[in-house]
């Protein structure tokens, strides 16, 4: 059976982002410590959506755990308020790291979680913090990007990614044009990291999410698209953690 909990973790006292509320998915079948897949949000923020996908982490063996960002009390309910709060992190990169270390620290401290097989996955905006999570090169096993923002921090880049790494690009993403999926993988390379980017054709950005529908903005869900990176990061976890 698979439960889903409410997970609590402090953050930084001296931010106005002292405790991050997400959810830890696992099935209470299995016994003993696993492998973890962080589940990062979009610019809303955690919500059913982040937490559906953990359950289905779950279904497949692994600890899924969908994860706050912002901060417990900080979720968007228009695309305006969504954008101040991914503005906050966009214009401090080193604030968006520092919220990603502390999730990987909170997910690998749960008694069900194997601290040394721990992977994050991010839609959109999370794309873009997983990345920057790897960037830090983190004790993480799989990264996995689906239709996530590719620009880099500032400062210099990084000399070693140990983390595997899995994109999962849509060719017409407006948001993540062709020379930025370029300078993403000329990155990855100079890293030395293990890394994949797929891309889909006749795809745009948030194209696993079936509530996007504006074709005029580059933004719409594509079924066939969704249902093939998926199997792509199912596929890319079981190989990342069965080393």
């Amino acid at each position: 059976m698979i439960v889903t909990e409410a997970l609590i973790f402090d953050g930084d006292k001296e931010s106005d982002s002292a405790i991050f509320e997400g959810t830890i998915s696992w099935d209470d079948t299995q016994t003993g410590p696993r492998p973890a897949v962080m589940v990062t949000p979009t610019f809303k923020g955690q919500s059913a959506v982040e937490t559906q996908k953990a359950e289905q982490l779950a279904e497949l063996g692994y600890v899924g755990v969908s994860f706050d960002i912002f901060g417990q009390v900080k979720r968007a309910s228009t695309p305006e308020e969504a954008g101040k709060l991914m503005a906050v992190l966009n214009s401090d990169r080193a604030l968006l790291l520092k919220h990603m270390q502390l999730a990987l620290k909170a997910t690998g401290a749960q008694p069900q979680v194997d601290p040394k097989k721990i992977a994050a996955i991010g839609f959109c905006f999370g794309g873009k913090c997983v990345l920057d999570l790897a960037r830090s090169n983190a004790d993480l096993r799989a990264t996995v990007s689906f239709h996530g923002i590719y620009d880099p921090p500032p400062g210099p880049s990084p000399s070693e990614i140990s983390s595997a790494v899995l994109v999962l690009h849509g060719w017409e993403d407006p948001l993540a044009p062709r020379e930025d999926t370029v300078a993403l993988a000329d990155e990855l390379t100079q890293a030395d990291a293990d890394w994949q980017i797929h891309m889909f054709g006749h795809t745009a950005h948030a194209f696993t999410n079936p509530i996007a529908q504006s074709r005029e903005d580059g933004m719409f869900y594509v079924p066939k698209s969704a249902e093939r990176g998926w199997q792509l990061m199912t596929n890319f976890l079981e190989e990342q953690f069965s080393k």
